[in-house]
């Protein structure tokens, strides 16, 4: 999602915000005193860059069943062509779950939330979460600090088994109390997800790994999960964000090194990361992120790696994580799409 650490008001509005709809490090755990199976036919991989994982013969690193895509990087073509064309779009390039970015289609017209529930059931795509925000400074605004209530019937209604948000935990500042101060509310909004039979979920963007301004040896990313109980706040691990995150924030503000590998993050608590947003992007130094996005595929992140470690993990692994592919902005969404499907099915665990 938008690299963005604001948090502006959440409306159904297809807008970047608004279409909505581990373990701490040692140092600050010690701060803070821390309370394809076959590849659908449609998927097969073209010629080209996408094809440049399929070598080798081991077994498929995409868990069968588990690829879906951020609807946000098909937000053109929502709100143009409506939810029932897209989802035969994605169907037909082998996706079997979508997340959703917003239960409205702009201009193809008014749906109910139970018509998006039926329509999404009927193309045989599984809903498996969606993304609302923090909280605004509008009292009515729709994001979970606001109508927590409304938040969670609209994710009931929908059938949904995940919710979660984009927004950081800016709402006090880059604080390590300020980050306290959301992790309690996250907790909050963990507990009624819970009780509605959800998990409530972050996503991050590389600023969660930056480092808290009043204690500047303290990790924020590392903040939230220390102060967020595991079976109550789950991640959403954004790779490209992560990896982003990875190149800025690689020393502390003194200049004193602090490296860290996203993976590793993953590997030590991979039960809190049931979701993934995958994003690629080509390595660029001259860049303030360090990347520049691409599709899926056509990029330098090492998915083959990534995928092979986390399903590798633990036994359930492969059947516990939801994989979903995202662009901010394609430049066209349903190729975008189609490319991304074809490069992820394509990948195998390599031998030797």
């Amino acid at each position: 999602m938008s690299r963005t650490s604001a948090d502006p008001e959440l409306t159904h509005r297809l807008s970047r915000r608004g279409m909505l709809g581990v373990a701490a490090g040692a140092t600050a755990a010690a701060i803070l005193g821390t309370t394809a199976a076959a590849t659908p036919a449609a998927a097969q991989p073209a010629a080209g860059p996408a094809t440049a994982g399929s070598r080798g013969k081991g077994r498929p690193v995409l868990p069968e069943g588990r690829l879906g895509i951020q609807l946000y990087s098909l937000r053109d073509k929502v709100s143009t062509l409506g939810f029932a064309p897209v989802f035969a779009e994605l169907r037909k390039y082998g996706y079997d779950e979508v997340e959703y970015a917003g239960y409205t289609q702009g201009t193809a017209g008014p749906i109910t939330l139970a018509e998006l529930r039926q329509l999404t059931a009927d193309h045989g795509l599984n809903a498996i979460g969606s993304h609302v925000g923090y909280y605004s400074d509008n009292p009515e605004a729709y994001t979970f600090a606001q109508n927590l209530t409304r938040v969670l019937d609209d994710a009931e209604a929908l059938g949904l088994k995940h919710i979660g948000t984009a927004s950081g935990p800016w709402r006090y500042g880059a604080t390590v109390d300020g980050w306290k101060r959301c992790a309690e509310e996250f907790n909050t909004y963990g507990v009624e997800a819970r009780k509605r039979g959800m998990k409530f979920y972050q996503h991050n963007h590389a600023e969660e790994f930056s480092f808290a301004t009043d204690q500047p040896g303290v990790r924020l990313y590392d903040v939230l999960l220390a102060e967020t109980d595991p079976e109550l706040v789950h991640l959403e691990m954004d790779i490209y964000w992560a990896y982003a995150g990875q190149f800025r924030f690689s020393q502390q503000v003194d200049g004193t090194p602090a490296p860290f590998d996203p993976l590793d993050y993953v590997l030590r608590q991979p039960q809190r990361y049931p979701l993934f947003h995958v994003k690629d992007g080509i390595r660029d130094d001259s860049v303030r992120d360090g990347y520049r996005m691409a599709d899926v595929g056509d990029g330098d992140i090492d998915y083959q790696r990534f995928l092979s470690a986390v399903t590798r993990r633990t036994h359930g692994g492969r059947r516990y994580h939801h994989w979903q592919a995202e662009h901010d902005n394609p430049v066209e969404s349903f190729a975008f799409a189609r490319k991304s499907s074809a490069h992820l099915h394509s990948l195998r665990e390599k031998c030797g």
